[in-house]
């Protein structure tokens, strides 16, 4: 049996002494996409934030291609190969378009002729950056924003690409346009960790997937499956 990409085993993640993430595990194999789904507060947003770092489990540990990186730092982890795109995007709003993508690819800095043509290949990926290219990013519509958030993260050339609601707040022709970006990207080999409040979408976009609720997971599988699941379809497909 292979080494899965990223392991999480059993983790427990707190604010302050509040938790919200209890004795979570799932895995992500090289090249898929997985998601995770359940309601407000579920825990999703917050397993994401201790995969990439930005939370350290109480907890569990968290295993990145066969090495141990629970105790490590953000920065640490993007450099193994682990890049998050927060949710509501946050990109350099003062900066223009190809400004915030030469951020995205801070760590290859030295070699400008790799990062130029990375940032080509960003803006073949969502043409609408490419007219925008010298525009500044706080001036871009929301789903300009989401595309360049998710291009900026992919200037890192990560091995895992963490998503947290890649959707929301966007219209429903931008959010298709976002997810056919998701499935070319993981189309190209980068496994993608998906956190998506609409699960119709999460779960025909993703090949396995699990559902949180109220910090745990109650229910994984092939998401063919999980659509086929009496209480998901109940909570989050909208039919019983």
């Amino acid at each position: 049996m292979s080494t899965p990409l990223l392991a999480v085993e059993s983790i427990e993640l707190a604010y302050g002494d509040v938790p919200a993430v209890r004795d979570v595990s799932f895995k992500v194999d090289e090249g898929e996409i997985v998601t995770l789904v359940g309601s407000n507060g579920a825990g999703k947003s917050t397993t994401l934030r201790g995969v990439a770092g930005l939370m350290r489990p109480r907890r569990g540990r968290i295993v990145f291609q066969g090495r141990d990186i629970t105790s490590l730092p953000a920065w640490e982890r993007a450099i193994a190969g682990i890049a998050l795109v927060p949710e509501g995007r946050r990109v350099f709003p003062f900066l223009t378009v190809r400004e915030n993508l030469e951020m995205g690819g801070y760590k290859d800095r030295r070699d400008g002729a790799r990062v130029g043509a990375r940032i080509e290949r960003m803006l073949d990926m969502f043409p609408r950056l490419r007219e925008r290219a010298g525009q500044r990013a706080g001036t871009l519509s929301g789903g300009e924003q989401q595309m360049l958030a998710l291009t900026r993260a992919l200037m890192s050339e990560p091995r895992l690409l963490c998503l947290d609601e890649p959707s929301l707040g966007l219209a429903p022709l931008v959010v298709q346009e976002i997810f056919r970006g998701i499935r070319a990207i993981n189309a190209a080999g980068t496994s993608v960790l998906l956190v998506e409040q609409n699960a119709r979408y999460a779960l025909e976009t993703a090949s396995r997937g699990y559902v949180l609720q109220t910090g745990g997971v109650i229910a994984s599988g092939p998401c063919t499956e999980l659509m086929h699941d009496a209480r998901v379809r109940q909570a989050y497909l909208g039919r019983g």
